[in-house]
């Protein structure tokens, strides 16, 4: 019972516009009925000023223990609060140490850039150098045959003279032989020649050879420089759009953060605000209407009055209509009046009895769905865990890990939600909660992969269970839904019959939203059970019914709450009389 006071208490938004709402309902066209009082006997008259004076100190008892029990909580709302800022101080020390680590990344290829450059600044100068020297050769080549060419010629010039001289006596055959010499000496004059332009051509040649080669290595160097440059300035400009996609994330994830946290002081304030109103207002009505047991029972010729009302179409149309508006949906709304009306049409109804038949109606539509997440011999038993961003999946693995814990279970986390930022913290520090070991990856692994590996290591250390946190995702991105699928093939390499639970966490105040939620991974996960969250909220809790009566999935567990123990088994008849302000 203490946990649907908090339960009651904390949806006191959705009960209270519900009761309210029945109250218009029957007062609109209802009819007092007068009650005649009892004159009690003087033996009745003594039993109950005893049974009032034990009231009376039930009540002060009662009193204390609601005081020591909100200083209690005031403790661990400060408690929570500074744990969120020392979180909050980690996230901002990891998102600087990245931001440090992307400049230096930047800075060192930026410095490389200037390494290659310097190198094909280097290689130019050797290519100019190698050009000169060819060039040097080829004057040399053509100096040297020149001087060979003069050689040959004053040899021939010095040879002549000396035979001319020698056989001055033999003028013909001096002739003869001067013609010969000539001839020999023209044909050695065009042999030089000959062997000048060969050497000439090939010098060319070999020059025009190293210059294409020089040329296609150089343009080789310089499109490879390009490419690395170009590489350079790729990896640069994607470091810079993930320094910059980290900041976006970190800003929107504290935005977020801040909006949750004032959200919930807003709805805590205006829980309390509205439990001392109603407080007030009940004491008020209590001094008023009930002068206490003893005095009513003295009480002569007292009459009390109750509201009744006909239970007829125009009642029935605005049943549905409120209980569509607290997101029970139009189906399940018709057939909770139908059968709400089914014996009853044109009877008389007090705001008591139309209660007890509501949460009689949701009661029996919710008690077939309201089982616990069953455990399996098998070890690691293992649990996936999905939902989409903010649905609170890394908050309910903390509470059922420690409720398994304190049962006796060895439970082993894995932190598969690789790509948020600051995610596997937070899920280290409900592991240390817990009491439960977490395992991690780096940020921007693989999941799947780290699911199979914890799968190996929850193997090998004996656990009980492996819960696997995934990624937030989206039910309309198919992209995102892929990877969950992944994750479910490569889960099932290892073990076919794996996972042994698929929990998908929702949302209480998505609302309606909740049932394409559900399609969805149902059909992509085969999801084996749901888990409702936040109904402390906005929430107005009717879509946790439409949920029971459209899918049948079983529901395992509700929160109400970020403390670790606001989270519990479902029970139906406790949470119809919650949201129709029943008392139990």
């Amino acid at each position: 019972m203490a946990f649907f006071k908090k339960l009651k208490d904390r949806l006191f938004k959705s009960s209270s516009k519900i009761e309210e709402g029945l109250d218009a309902i029957i007062e609109d066209g209802g009819v007092e009925e007068e009650i005649e009082a009892v004159e009690p006997d003087d033996a009745a008259v003594a039993e109950a000023q005893a049974a009032e004076e034990a009231q009376a100190a039930l009540a002060a008892e009662e009193a204390a223990r609601v005081e020591a029990a909100r200083v209690a909580e005031v403790e661990r709302e400060q408690e929570a609060a500074r744990l969120a800022e020392e979180e909050r101080a980690r996230e901002a020390a990891l998102k600087a140490e990245e931001l440090a680590k992307a400049e230096r990344e930047a800075e060192a290829a930026r410095q490389e850039e200037a390494r290659k450059e310097a190198e094909i600044e280097q290689r130019e100068a050797e290519a100019r150098a190698m050009a000169e020297q060819a060039e040097k050769e080829r004057q040399a080549a053509e100096e040297a045959a020149r001087i060979a060419a003069e050689k040959a010629q004053a040899e021939a010039d010095a040879k002549a003279i000396e035979e001319a001289k020698a056989k001055a006596d033999a003028a013909e055959v001096a002739r003869l032989e001067a013609e010969r010499l000539e001839r020999e000496q023209a044909a050695q004059a065009a042999e030089a020649e000959r062997l000048a332009q060969e050497a000439e051509r090939a010098e060319a040649a070999r020059v025009a050879e190293a210059a294409r080669l020089e040329e296609v290595a150089r343009q080789a160097e310089a499109k490879q420089l390009a490419e690395d440059a170009r590489r350079a300035e790729e990896a640069q400009q994607a470091s810079e759009a993930r320094e910059a996609e980290l900041a976006r994330q970190a800003q929107a994830q504290a935005e977020e953060e801040a909006k949750r946290a004032e959200e919930l002081q807003r709805a805590e304030a205006a829980r309390k605000a509205e439990e001392e109103r109603l407080e007030a207002e009940r004491a008020a009505q209590e001094k008023a209407a009930k002068p206490g047991l003893l005095g009513r029972l003295l009480g002569r010729g007292e009459k009390k009055t109750v509201v009744r009302r006909e239970l007829d179409d125009d009642m029935l149309e605005r049943l549905e209509e409120l209980l569509i508006s607290a997101d029970m949906g139009v189906d399940t709304a018709l057939r909770v009046t139908s059968n709400m009306a089914e014996g009853r049409f044109g009877k008389r109804l007090s705001t008591q009895e139309i209660k007890e038949l509501l949460a009689g109606e949701i009661t029996r539509i919710m008690e077939p769905v309201a089982r616990p997440m069953p455990l399996y011999p098998t070890k690691p038993q293992v649990v996936l865990v999905v939902g989409v961003n903010g649905s609170g999946k890394t908050t309910t693995i903390g509470k059922l890990a420690s409720q398994f814990q304190a049962a006796g279970k060895k439970v082993v986390i894995a932190a598969g939600d690789t790509f948020r930022a600051a995610a596997v913290e937070q899920l280290q520090v409900w592991g240390d909660r817990a009491g439960v070991p977490v395992l991690t990856a780096p940020e921007g692994s693989d999941p799947a992969s780290l699911a199979f590996e914890a799968m190996e290591q929850a193997a090998r250390d004996g656990a009980d269970l492996l819960m696997i946190d995934t990624a937030g995702r989206l039910q309309n991105r198919s992209d995102l839904m892929e990877e969950l699928q992944k994750i479910v093939r490569v889960i099932r390499k290892k073990d076919p019959d794996a996972p042994h639970n698929t929990l998908l966490v929702l949302d209480a105040t998505t609302g309606q939203n909740a049932l394409s939620q559900v399609k969805t991974f149902q059909e992509l996960a085969d999801v084996s059970g749901l888990v409702m969250t936040k109904l402390d909220g906005t929430a107005k809790g009717g879509v946790l019914v439409a949920l029971a009566d459209k899918f049948g999935l079983p529901i395992h567990a509700i929160g109400v709450g970020e403390q670790i123990d606001d989270l519990a088994p479902f029970d139906p008849e406790e949470f119809a009389a919650a949201l129709t302000g029943l008392e139990l």
